[in-house]
């Protein structure tokens, strides 16, 4: 009997642009992601130009490890663009880092995005389907259109009046500390999520 297949998460989070848009509601993804290496104790995060330009960590473990240890099977990758226009530095950091999977090994694609809908903190997980307004999920099904990734929402609220540009200001401002702790706290049922992808 064939081996079962190890399954790798390549975990991408959508935002705009290191430091203008540091810890803005629109980036929640980055925020969770750069939360998520601190959980893992994962290196600091690196530039990789063939990832597309964005920041890379993954495990020390990742190569080596002899105790299997399921948290060495994540690669976490920030994309580098502003969010509408994220689908193509998203395929190409999928396409190199699939590139890389060895014989027996299998690779998904996990998308971390704001979700203005939810609640603030609220974790949400869907595969697949339409971007419901999105702009940064438009993007990705457009540059990958025959790809069914998982994504991972994380509800960042929203502004009482439905105004283009007073949705644009909130999702654009800085998140104040209360905002900022309740989506860095996410990242544990996001971590659980992840977890729970590579165990199915």
């Amino acid at each position: 009997m064939a081996a079962p297949r190890r399954l790798h998460l390549l975990v991408a989070s959508l935002g705009n642009p290191p430091p203008t848009y540091t810890n803005t509601l629109h980036s929640a993804g980055h925020t969770v992601l750069h939360r998520l290496r601190e959980i893992l104790a994962y290196p600091e995060f690196h530039k990789e130009s063939s990832m597309g330009g964005g920041l890379v960590t993954r495990s020390i473990y990742a190569d080596h490890n002899p105790k299997n240890y399921s948290d060495s099977n994540f690669t976490l990758w920030q994309s580098p663009s502003l969010m509408n226009t994220s689908g193509k530095v998203v395929s190409a950091a999928w396409k190199t880092w699939t590139r890389r999977l060895k014989p027996g090994e299998e690779g998904k694609l996990v998308i971390l995005h704001d979700e203005l809908e939810g609640p603030l903190g609220r974790v949400k997980l869907k595969i697949g389907g339409s971007a419901r307004g999105h702009n940064g999920i438009k993007s990705c099904i457009a540059a990958m259109p025959n790809h069914e990734f998982a994504r991972i929402g994380i509800g960042i609220g929203r502004p009482e009046s439905r105004e283009s540009k007073d949705v644009a200001r909130y999702v654009l401002r800085k998140m104040n500390e209360k905002e900022l702790y309740t989506i860095e706290e996410s990242a544990g049922e996001v971590l659980q999520i992840i977890r729970d992808l590579v165990g199915e």
